[in-house]
């Protein structure tokens, strides 16, 4: 009697636990990804956001890219790459075997050799181009051997080649001196994209040929494109989508409870940063440097963050955020408190009439970007200053509109390339900057370069230490705040803890069922 009763209750244990247990079939369901990320280009020489390079970790593959948490790449369509002969000036790379572009055609070292080529000969005013330009040549040595041969000591190209800028692309299906249309894409990745309608959605299927880093692929997944927050909030409270992420509005995000059962929610620190770009050219009501301090003078990082964002940001005081090597507090140390004094005594000086008039562009549907331009607004008319002509700007129009100067300032977060001080120096303070101010400082220029001939990087702290130094005081951008990562996914789909980590890289791939 006692076995047939333990025989029983192991039964109904069987099927108890064949009933939590998601069968096959849901294994293979797709999870619905939302986000207001927006992809600027399906061509990875056409793009330099972090809504496209999502897209490009995930239906394309670069040489190297970064494991989970790691600082330092490690090859994926590479089997091995290395720095040759001393000088940190040529870098070469060995492919792995069996890598198969979608039209069955195998990739070779040319083809490598014309993605890094067409990435700067387009020179896309909103492309990659910038991040390589200590890159002199290319030249593929063999069917399977690349050697990169740069104008200057770079260590930190390697990470600069495991970004969305060094995707590898079909040189057969891809034209040489122009972006490619249309909403296809040939890529290697661990996903392939079956279809995509812009700013609606990217629909992903696992790749069955890939070849690289991650031992295998993922779940079937759908990514979902929201205009704003709000309607990423509304489509995530009727269970429309599985995840959300980048970005739940402020008081949502704030309220977000980890004990929920309905709820896995994941927080973690982040390398994004936002900041406050001026146009320092000679057109520029911002153009004198005592006026961009007195601007200075006036944001108050620490309301911005309590009150627009609820506390889901923390105050950033220089260029480089907390975490990252060689991480400062100057714009604390050179403007400590909130000082209409101070910011009057420097407009007198120049000279300028008041208000100083200026305009001030932000992007729609970036996280809060309205209601913290309102706030920016309000702490730089303090006092009668400023008088400050606020205006959002659908993004890819944003991004031209910065891109070609046409603003006098503009709030824009950045997601760090890859985990160094680096990806904060030369693209946003250095002389012909992706954020195009008009900033130009040789000094601040020969310590970007000189910081990169480390390949041990925290030898390279002291030479961003006086960056920061320098563009405390000559304030070609302000620095905001320094965001937290959250992601939130419905209880049954694990792995979002995984999904963005700081390295540039979004692991779609890390998404399961449970």
């Amino acid at each position: 009697m006692r076995v047939v009763v333990t025989l029983l209750v192991l039964a109904i244990v069987g099927i108890g636990g064949w009933q939590l247990l998601p069968s096959g079939g849901d294994k293979n369901r797709t999870i619905r990804v939302g986000t207001t990320d927006a992809v600027t280009d399906l061509d990875p020489a056409g793009a330099y956001d972090a809504g496209s390079w999502a897209l490009f970790s995930n239906v394309f593959q670069s040489l190297l890219t970064f494991e989970p948490g790691g600082v330092e790449p490690v090859p994926d369509a590479a089997k091995s790459c290395a720095f040759e002969g001393g000088g940190l000036k040529t870098y070469q790379c060995t492919l792995r075997s069996g890598i198969t572009f979608p039209s069955g055609r195998a990739m070779t070292a040319e083809d490598v050799k014309y993605s890094f080529d067409r990435v700067k000969k387009i020179n896309s005013d909103v492309g990659p181009a910038s991040l390589f330009s200590d890159l002199a040549s290319v030249t593929a040595d063999s069917a399977t051997t690349v050697t990169f041969h740069l104008s200057s000591a770079d260590a930190t190209f390697p990470s600069k080649v495991a970004t969305g800028a060094g995707s590898i692309v079909d040189k057969d299906a891809y034209p040489a001196d122009a972006l490619r249309t249309g909403t296809t894409v040939d890529g290697t990745g661990p996903y392939t994209l079956t279809s995509y309608t812009k700013d609606n959605k990217a629909v992903l299927k696992p790749n069955a040929r890939y070849q690289g880093y991650l031992g295998g692929t993922g779940r079937p997944i759908e990514l979902r494109y929201y205009a704003d927050s709000a309607k990423l909030d509304t489509a995530w409270k009727a269970r429309q989508i599985d995840v959300a992420t980048r970005t739940l509005p402020p008081d949502v995000l704030s309220a977000l409870n980890p004990s929920d059962p309905d709820n896995r929610v994941s927080e973690s620190d982040s390398a994004e940063t936002r900041n406050l770009y001026l146009n320092t050219r000679a057109n520029s009501p911002l153009h004198d440097v005592r006026v961009r301090r007195a601007m200075a003078w006036l944001i108050n990082r620490e309301e911005l963050a309590s009150t627009v964002y609820k506390g889901t940001v923390d105050p950033l005081y220089s260029l480089i955020p907390t975490g990252i090597t060689g991480h400062t507090t100057s714009f604390f140390d050179d403007y400590p408190t909130q000082s209409l004094t101070k910011a009057r005594e420097l407009l007198t000086q120049a000279g300028v009439s008041l208000p100083v008039r200026f305009t001030f562009g932000y992007g729609i549907g970036r996280g809060a970007g309205k209601e913290e331009a309102a706030a920016l607004k309000r702490q730089l008319e303090t006092g009668g200053l400023f008088k400050v002509d606020v205006q959002g700007y659908e993004w890819t129009d944003f991004q031209k509109r910065w891109a070609a100067g046409k603003m006098d300032a503009w709030a824009v977060g950045w997601v760090a390339d890859y985990p160094d001080p680096d990806t904060f120096g030369a693209a946003l303070v250095g002389t012909g900057s992706t954020m195009s101010t008009g900033y130009s400082n040789k000094l601040v220029d020969h310590l970007i370069l000189g910081s990169r001939q480390y390949a041990d990087r925290s030898r390279a702290a002291n030479d961003f230490r006086d960056i920061q130094a320098d563009v405390a005081q000559d304030v070609p951008l302000i620095p905001l705040w320094q965001r937290k990562e959250y992601v939130v996914s419905t209880e049954d789909v694990g792995g979002g803890q995984y999904l963005d980590d700081g390295t540039g890289v979004f692991r779609l791939w890390r998404l399961t069922w449970i």
